[in-house]
Parts: C-alpha cells; sequence; structure tokens
C-alpha cells in the first residue's frame, strides 16, 4: 500500500501552526475540515461581510473556533502567519500577501500544494478558450482506457483534501486558469495550452501579466515532460523556444510535420511528414472548429497514455459539456443552444462559427476590459438579429454599429433589461431553421453568481416557453 511521505509531512508541519484560510470559494471550502482535523491555528480572510455569507459557512466557523476577519478590509489582520492559502482570485501580488512572504510565510494555493505532493502523474489545461472542454475529453479518454483518474482544478471539486486517495498508477487531470497558475512553482508532467488571447484584463495588471502566468503551466518542467501547444496561436508557438521538455503542436491551418492537425474536416496525426487520417469530424457529437481543436489537443496530450482507436471511440461518443453550445430544445422549428460558459469574444465568435444557419444572437454581460471589435464583422455576417443586454451591451453595439457604418449594412439590434427580456425578444424575432444562440462574449458578475447559474436560467426559462 502506498503512503504518502509528503504529505504526512505536511500535516505534521501544520499542526497548531498559523494558517490563514483567503477567500471562502469552491476551492477553499473544504480545507475547513480538513484544516480542524489536523489541529492547524486557522483564521478565515473574506472580503464579503458577515451577513453575505451563506450561514452554514459561518455555524462551521464558529463550531470549529476558528478566528475570522471579514469586509473589505479583512486583510488588514494578516500579520505573521506561517501558511496561507490564497483563493484564486486573490492574487500573490497583493501586498498584504507580499509583505507576509517577505517575513517568511509560504503563500500558496490547495492546487499548487496537491500538485507539489501528488504521487500520480499530472495533466494540466490551460488557455483562454477550450479548457473544460478539452480538460473532459482528456478526462473521459483517460478513464475509457481503464485509468482511475481525479479531475480538478478549474472544474469537478477541490482536490487536495482527496490526496490520501491518490495513487502512483493514477491520473490527475486539471484546468487551471491564470489565477491558479500565477505565482506557481510547480508545473504537470503533461502541460497543454489551448491558446492565449486578452482575457481578466480587468483583474491582471496588464496582459504580460496574464500571459507570464498561463507559462508558469511549463516552466518548471523537465526534459522528461511534455507540453501540448497551439500552433496557430502565435504566443503559444512561441513558447516552444522556452520548454525543457518535448513539444507536441496542433493546428487547423498548418500542414505540420509533427504533431495534430485538422484538415478539411479530418483529424490528422503527422509523424515526418506522414500523415495518418485518425478521426472525421462528421462522426463526432460536438460541433464546430473549435471542439475539432480541443479533440486534437486532447489526442495529443494522452498519446502517450492510451491506444489511439481506444481514445477514437471515446471522442465520438463524447457529448458537450454543460454551458459550451449546450442543445436546449427545439421549438416551432427553432434550435435553442446554451453557450454561457464563453465569457470572452474569441469563446463567442467559435460559437457563431459552429453553426451554417442564420443566428439570433443573445450577447452582453459583466465587463472584462476587451477588446469586442474582432466579433463586430462575424456577427454582421452571420447574426440575424442581435439581442444585448448587461454591462458590455453598449460596448458591443458600438463595435457592430461601427463595422455597419462601414460595410453599408443592416443589422436588427435590440437591447434589453434583463435575461427574461432577452428571451421574449429572441422568441419574437426567431424564425424556423434558425439558432438561438446564448453567447454572452462576456463575464456573468454584473447579474448572476457565475457563468453556471447563468446558464441553468437560460435553460429554465426557455424550457417554460
Amino acid at each position: 500500500m502506498y503512503i504518502n511521505e509528503k504529505l504526512n509531512e505536511f500535516n505534521e508541519y501544520i499542526k497548531f501552526r498559523k494558517v490563514a484560510v483567503i477567500g471562502l470559494g469552491v476551492s477553499n471550502l473544504p480545507l475547513l475540515d480538513y484544516l480542524h482535523d489536523k489541529k492547524a491555528n486557522v483564521t478565515i480572510f473574506d472580503d464579503r461581510t458577515i451577513d453575505e455569507l451563506p450561514k452554514e459557512t459561518i455555524d462551521k466557523i464558529t463550531n470549529y473556533g476558528f478566528e475570522f476577519s471579514f469586509g473589505k478590509n479583512s486583510l488588514e489582520k494578516l500579520n505573521n502567519f506561517d501558511l496561507i492559502f490564497r483563493s484564486p482570485s486573490c492574487l500573490p501580488t497583493k501586498p498584504e500577501l507580499e509583505k507576509e512572504a517577505q517575513k517568511g510565510a509560504i503563500v500558496t494555493t490547495e492546487i499548487e500544494l496537491l500538485m507539489k505532493m501528488c504521487p500520480s502523474k499530472i495533466i494540466g489545461v490551460t488557455g483562454s478558450d477550450g479548457k473544460t472542454t478539452t480538460t473532459s475529453l482528456i478526462n473521459a479518454i483517460l478513464q475509457g482506457s481503464g485509468y482511475k483518474t481525479f479531475l480538478g482544478g478549474n472544474i469537478g471539486t477541490p482536490l487536495f483534501t482527496k490526496l490520501d486517495e491518490m495513487q502512483p498508477d493514477d491520473i490527475v487531470v486539471l484546468e487551471l486558469s491564470s489565477f491558479q497558475l500565477m505565482g506557481m512553482e510547480v508545473s504537470p508532467n503533461i502541460s497543454v495550452i489551448t491558446n492565449i488571447t486578452p482575457n481578466h484584463l480587468n483583474i491582471h495588471k496588464d496582459y504580460e501579466e496574464y500571459i507570464d502566468a498561463k507559462k508558469n503551466i511549463f516552466k518548471y518542467q523537465n526534459e522528461n515532460d511534455i507540453v501540448v501547444l497551439n500552433y496557430d496561436n502565435e504566443i503559444t508557438r512561441a513558447c516552444a523556444k522556452e520548454a525543457k521538455g518535448k513539444v507536441i503542436f496542433f493546428s487547423d491551418k498548418e500542414k505540420l510535420d509533427n504533431g495534430y492537425i485538422i484538415d478539411e474536416d479530418i483529424i490528422k496525426i503527422c509523424t515526418d511528414k506522414i500523415r495518418k487520417h485518425l478521426l472525421n469530424v462528421n462522426d463526432v457529437i460536438l460541433r464546430g472548429k473549435h471542439n475539432y481543436e480541443n479533440i486534437a489537443t486532447a489526442l495529443a496530450a494522452t498519446s502517450t497514455l492510451v491506444d489511439i482507436d481506444k481514445a477514437i471511440e471515446v471522442i465520438k461518443n463524447f457529448k458537450p459539456v454543460a454551458h459550451r453550445l449546450e442543445f436546449v430544445r427545439e421549438l416551432n422549428g427553432v434550435k435553442w443552444y446554451n453557450d454561457s460558459a464563453s465569457s470572452s469574444p474569441t469563446r463567442t465568435l467559435a460559437g457563431i462559427n459552429a453553426f451554417k444557419e442564420p443566428i439570433v444572437l443573445i450577447a452582453g454581460g459583466y465587463d472584462k476590459n476587451l477588446d469586442y471589435k474582432p466579433i463586430a464583422k462575424p456577427i454582421l455576417e452571420k447574426v440575424s438579429t442581435l439581442i444585448l443586454m448587461g454591462q458590455t451591451s453598449g460596448k458591443i453595439f458600438d463595435c457592430v454599429k461601427e463595422e455597419m457604418e462601414k460595410e453599408n449594412k443592416v443589422l436588427p439590434i435590440y437591447v434589453v433589461d434583463n435575461l427574461d427580456d432577452a428571451i421574449k425578444t429572441a422568441r419574437k424575432y426567431a424564425k424556423p431553421s434558425q439558432i438561438v444562440l446564448f453567447s454572452p462574449a462576456s463575464a456573468s458578475f454584473d447579474m448572476f453568481k457565475n457563468a453556471v447559474q447563468r446558464g441553468e436560467l437560460f435553460k429554465e426559462k426557455v424550457n417554460l416557453l
């Protein structure tokens, strides 16, 4: 029976130590039980007030006798801690965290400690778009090939508290955001970057910081490790020069000498200019060029671990992940799709390009300081009616209007106050054989708790029509 000595040492280390948990989000909540069980001296920090936090969470903190500091200035009491678990959205560049680190505190995240102590092979996926589908595909391929896997990171459940269940023959599959990667000093054995385009610029100080965070996914690899990169993306292609291990490219645009390509609806593996057909995209349930890239990426990431025929069998039966071009229903000849997870212009562009039918597009949401000009022309070319809501409605409207004037074209645009009005407007103007696509191109936080809640509400309301 395998014994995780690193985990045992950590458990001994934290006993009676001063441990801070910053942020009571999904990744940190399971730590409360774990740290209490290991007898750590815990203080909880959160920028919400006690009235804004769930009662069951407050009850647990009280029952465990944890100290706490809540509210906007909660980190003022962050002083002289041995170990600090930050939530992903609390960046390590915060002055309070930097000050504690200078005094000797270990500033980390549950995902970083998981990776440092994990006995299993780790596959990590990051990118501006396509992370969740690619991660889910990789996990499905591995499970279909007989591996026991643990799926986590930005997807699934936090895995740190499952470390004692992991064995050397298992595989951990992680979706990793820029917030989780920032400051990280460990990389997965197999790393994937689907693409890098501007995102989360409302939180990162600049685009360079965002790119550098993404690069951490392969920065600490060794010569025995693998990084899978998008050849078509200038930034990820350049990452190959910095990689220490083996580089595997995938491409939708180039006929590579080595790697994985999508060539006229066929996914192929290329070895020394010899190209072997693997899969016809018409044989899979997933639709859209971006999803064919995700399939090629997953094949590359699992190429050293599974039989290719078994992987293809799994891919053919793989269904879209919730909130990603998810079919909701057909009503009066109109098909409704939920693409709530598309929180950036590039992802909505991929969604628009996945359909040949005319589209009634519902877009808009929380502003992440992104540029909407790149989607204006595709909207004008493929959308029959545009419905906008949320903070970014004005930005998107202005970009599309400018493109309309340039092209001397007209597109009906309706700006509404909420999701109910957006759905009513879409139903009014959508015609048989058209698609209603809810693809916000924006984050959800102006009106919703998160993209999942946004998508679930959309599906619920559409199914009530």
